[in-house]
């Protein structure tokens, strides 16, 4: 298995399109080919940019929108950002909180799903927004939601 991510790690590195590769986009290639930073990572990427493991857990640990462990199988994000904020994502935020038994952001106890925050999904115009497994989900109501969340996630794993 470790040397499977390390393969996955590789990979997502030596493909980035852009000619100039970067801590950053490093850490970027990495989270979208993984789901998060495995720790192996940054030891790769610091070689890869001729710097320290120190200066890249900085970069990465400065940026909210990574993770360090793997994500759970389902993943939601609700976005909070302005539009959606005034249109009911408190409202939305505290119900698939209570669905999950969850207190803030994070993955259920059972791995099953990760609760994220987003400060913007860039759907303004339909808002409020969630996605479920990045599929958005857009101007519609508490129950709704919920509704969809139980049925798209809790049914697979009965």
């Amino acid at each position: 298995m470790a040397e499977d991510i390390k393969s996955q790690i590789q990979r997502a590195i030596n493909s980035q399109p852009q000619k100039t590769v970067t801590m950053l986009s490093c850490l970027l290639a990495v989270h979208d080919e993984c789901g998060f930073i495995p720790t192996e990572a940054i030891e790769i990427i610091a070689s890869k940019n001729d710097t320290s493991i120190n200066d890249v857990w900085a970069v990465a640990s400065f940026y909210t929108n990574f993770r360090f462990t793997p994500p759970a199988k389902n993943i939601i994000e609700i976005c909070w950002g302005p539009t959606c904020h005034l249109m009911g994502a408190q409202q939305i935020l505290s119900a698939v909180q209570d669905n999950l038994s969850l207190e803030s952001e994070g993955d259920t106890e059972d791995g099953f799903v990760s609760l994220k925050y987003n400060t913007c999904i860039g759907a303004c115009s339909q808002a409020p927004v969630i996605t479920i497994n990045h599929h958005p989900v857009h101007s519609i109501s508490t129950d709704k939601i919920l509704e969809k969340i139980n049925k798209e996630l809790k049914r697979k794993n009965d």
